[in-house]
This record gives structure tokens, C-alpha cells and sequence, in this order.
């Protein structure tokens, strides 16, 4: 199918992107930022802590509202691909995706005394509606990566932008999370396990979404003169599914799904157990739940300067996968040390520092991973562009994109897994889980955690191609246009 004349493709300069635009595009992530955050840290604990549910049945509908991604985020990909509209292919979707991403959300925190079955049906439900509306938003933000410029390296710095600030939604809602909203106060002495906080988390949530969103799409408006004017043509459903499946048969696009699914997944069930890991392995209080927002970021701003650095020295699977292994090894050390007696225990004056230390060059080398291999998926752009005739960034980042919300869904499930499996009980205060069980449930998630992230680092290791064949590529491309 190469050269389809459905579609005539414009291979973008490889300029350098003014960093106003740069600010107002990577400002966009924050939505999803705030999303991730709080799907992956609070929504387990909140229906089975706070609402009641067991563990199991959330980690599995959650799982469940995942699998119809599936079918969404391919479709939305490949619809902002064929959109036609006087504000381009991306941003009629941008614009659209505010408002029921606020809906969504506020109804997600705020369930009603229904039954058992009926607050699964809930759950289910929205998080359905949330993980559509934000797909709706965050596939086609993201194909413009590729749109904006087709520099190997530029490419590394607005991936670099765009997770600075989707990691800073995050990290800004974690600290407005543990020092607002669910805040320890009088008879609130876990604010994170108390349901009158959850309103104004919802609220809060919403209101740093929409903003983003907004905020993203009108800084961008003015580039889309400057984006390839890709021509669409109507053709048959039956022809458009054929080219879908075409594009998403790329062996580099392949890879790195692989190498998604593996690490995403570990970093959700990561993220899902962080509360019960902090408040049940290293007894966290309210100050050094505050102050762990702040350590977190201080990693990601540390990325911002390292990832492109490494990308020019190592080449970008190098680089990912060097900043894979170290991120995999720094996170699962402090639980390890801890289960051999050789890690400062809760109280001792050295825990604090040594663990955020920790947790900070982690979050360096983990953010430093993703960047690069968001950046190496630009580049696959113009590697099935050759051999299909086709521009297919809104599928291939939805792909990406659902790759990473399997690591909300497919990481609670696991997480409620462990948490089952281990014993571990609904509704336990912080101090009250024997140790055997806090022991057992560190050591299962180590295992996981080490097995998927490093079956992840196996796949980056075998990206097929780097900034030399890249090059050839636009020259080619290049040539065709001519």
C-alpha cells in the first residue's frame, strides 16, 4: 500500500521548536499527569480502604474498564489521523476532550450508597468515561510530536518538555493531594483513608485537568499552519482497518510496545502500592508524605537535562536502556536491604534522607527511560512512512498511549493480587499488619517489579535502528517529496 494515495504525507523540517510553544505543549501533559497520579496511588486504595470493596474485584473491573482501550484508543488514533477540519487533524480533539474529562472525573471520587454490585457497575462506568475523554486528549496531543519537527534530537527535547510537566500534574496532585486535600487533621490521622477528603480532591483534580488541557491547546493553535498538510480522502471502513493493522505490524513500533507493556506495568503496580508501602513498610507521617512530592519532582527536572545528554552519547536505546536497569535496581534496593536487616528502620534519623536520596535518582533514571523511548517512537513515524506511504503518528501514540494506561489497569489488578495473595487485610491501620505479612508483600513485589522491568530493558536493548538510519530516512523521504 505504499504511496496510498488516501493520503499525501509532508515530512516535517527538523526544526527547532520555539520554547513558548515547547512550554504550552509540554504544559498539556499535565492533565494526564493528574490522571495517572491519582488512578494509579488512590483509586485502589480509595474503593477498597475507604469505600470498602475487596481489593481483588477493584484491581479486576479496573482491568476490565482497561480492556475496552483497546478498542478506543486505536480508533481515536486513527480518526485524528483522517480528521479534516480548518484547525487541523489534532486540535478539534484537544478542544473537545475538556469537558468530559471534568464530568468523568468528579463522578469517579464521588460514588453513591449503592450496593456492592452496584459501586463495582460505578466504578466500572467511569473509569470507562474518564480513560476515553483523556484518550481523546492525550493521542492526539501526542502525535504532534512527531508534526512539530522531525529533528532526532529535537525530538528527545519535546519529549522532555512534555514529561517534565506531565510528571509535574503528577507531582503537584501528590503534594496538593497529602498537604490539602486528605491532609492528617484532628481525628484524621491518615487523611488518605478518610472519605471527607475526597470531594475536594475530586474538584481540585478536575480543575488542574481542564486547565492543562486549554491551556495546551491554545498555546498550539498557532503551529498548526506550520504541520504537514497531510490530504485524507474517504475510503472504506473495510480499507482503513487494513492500513490500521498495516502500520501497527512495524517491528520497531513492535518493540517498543514491548519493551511499554513490561515497564509500565511494573511502574503501575509501583505506583498502586506506593501508599501501602509508605505507610506500612517505612511508617511515612504527613511531613514526609508532603515532602516526598518535592523529591520525586527534583528527579524529574533532573531528567529534563540528563535524557537528551544521553540520548547525543549512547544513542536513544542505548540510553533507555542503561537508565532502565539503573532506575529498576535503585527502586527495588532500599525493600531488599530492608528484608536482609540492612536498611535503617522506621524512626532512625537516617531513613528519611537515604530513602528520598534513593527515590530521587531513581526517578531521575526511570522519567530519563521514558522520555527516550516516547522519542523513539517519533522516529518510527518515518520508518513506516517509507515502506506504507502513510503518516500514522495518531495511531502509533495510541498504541503508546494505551500501553501506558495498562500500567493503571493491568498494575491495580496485579497489585490486588499481591495484596490477596499476601494476606495482606482490607481497611488496616498503619502499625496494625503483622510483619510476616508486610515482609511477604515487599518480597512479592520486588520479583514482579524486577522481572517486568527487566524484560522491558531486553526489548529497548533491541531497538532496531538509531539516529544514522533515521537520517537516511528523511533523505529518502525527502527525495520522494521532490
Amino acid at each position: 500500500m505504499a504511496g496510498s494515495p488516501a493520503e499525501t504525507p509532508l515530512v516535517p523540517p527538523p526544526r527547532r521548536v520555539a520554547t513558548p510553544t515547547m512550554l504550552a505543549y509540554g504544559f498539556g501533559a499535565a492533565a494526564y499527569g493528574v490522571k495517572d497520579f491519582c488512578f494509579i496511588t488512590f483509586l485502589l486504595l480509595f474503593y477498597n480502604q475507604v469505600v470498602g470493596l475487596p481489593s481483588a474485584e477493584v484491581g479486576f473491573v479496573i482491568m476490565c474498564a482497561l480492556l475496552l482501550d483497546a478498542f478506543v484508543d486505536p480508533a481515536i488514533g486513527m480518526l485524528s489521523d483522517r480528521t479534516r477540519s480548518r484547525w487541523g487533524r489534532r486540535h478539534p480533539w484537544m478542544y473537545a476532550a475538556a469537558a468530559p474529562i471534568a464530568l468523568g472525573w468528579l463522578l469517579l471520587w464521588n460514588p453513591p450508597a449503592w450496593s456492592h454490585a452496584g459501586l463495582l457497575g460505578w466504578l466500572f462506568c467511569t473509569a470507562v468515561l474518564v480513560r476515553t475523554a483523556v484518550s481523546a486528549f492525550e493521542v492526539p496531543s501526542q502525535a504532534l510530536t512527531p508534526e512539530l519537527s522531525s529533528g532526532y534530537e529535537e525530538r528527545t527535547r519535546i519529549m522532555a518538555y512534555r514529561y517534565l510537566f506531565g510528571w509535574g500534574g503528577g507531582m503537584a496532585m501528590l503534594v496538593l493531594s497529602y498537604a490539602w486535600f486528605l491532609a492528617e487533621g484532628p481525628g484524621r490521622p491518615h487523611g488518605q483513608f478518610d472519605r471527607a477528603g475526597y470531594p475536594a480532591f475530586a474538584l481540585g483534580g478536575a480543575v488542574l485537568m481542564v486547565v492543562a488541557i486549554l491551556v495546551s491547546a491554545l498555546g498550539t493553535h498557532r503551529e498548526i499552519r506550520h504541520l504537514p498538510p497531510v490530504r485524507v480522502e474517504r475510503q472504506p471502513l473495510r480499507r482503513s482497518l487494513a492500513e490500521l493493522f498495516e502500520t501497527l505490524r512495524n517491528p520497531a513500533f513492535l518493540m517498543l510496545m514491548g519493551a511499554g507493556l513490561c515497564y509500565f506495568t511494573a511502574q503501575g503496580i509501583s505506583f498502586s502500592m506506593s501508599n501501602y508501602l509508605y505507610a506500612h513498610v517505612w511508617r511515612f507521617d504527613s511531613t514526609a508524605f508532603e515532602l516526598l512530592g518535592g523529591t520525586l519532582f527534583l528527579g524529574v527536572l533532573l531528567a529534563f537535562v540528563l535524557a537528551p545528554r544521553l540520548a547525543r552519547r549512547l544513542g536513544k536505546p542505548g540510553a533507555a536502556t542503561l537508565a532502565l536497569v539503573l532506575a529498576v535496581l535503585l527502586l527495588t534496593a532500599p525493600y531488599l536491604l530492608r528484608l536482609g536487616g540492612a536498611f535503617p528502620a522506621p524512626g532512625s534519623p537516617w531513613l528519611l534522607p537515604l530513602l528520598f536520596a534513593i527515590f530521587t535518582v531513581n526517578a531521575t533514571f526511570a522519567v530519563s527511560s521514558t522520555m527516550l523511548g516516547a522519542s523513539m517512537l517519533a522516529d518510527v513515524v518515518e520508518h513506516s512512512e517509507v515502506t506504507t506511504g502513510r503518516r500514522s503518528e495518531g495511531v502509533f501514540f495510541a498504541g503508546f498511549f494505551f500501553v501506558q494506561k495498562c500500567s493503571s489497569g493491568l498494575g491495580i489488578f496485579l497489585t490486588g493480587l499481591i495484596l490477596s495473595l499476601t494476606g495482606f487485610p482490607d481497611g488496616a491501620a498503619p502499625g496494625t499488619v503483622p510483619t510476616l505479612v508486610v515482609d511477604r508483600f515487599t518480597l512479592l513485589f520486588c520479583c514482579v517489579y524486577l522481572s517486568l522491568a527487566g524484560t522491558a530493558a531486553f526489548f529497548y536493548r533491541r531497538f532496531p535502528f538509531g539516529k544514522a538510519e533515521h537520517a537516511a530516512r528523511l533523505a529518502q523521504l525527502g527525495a520522494r517529496a521532490d
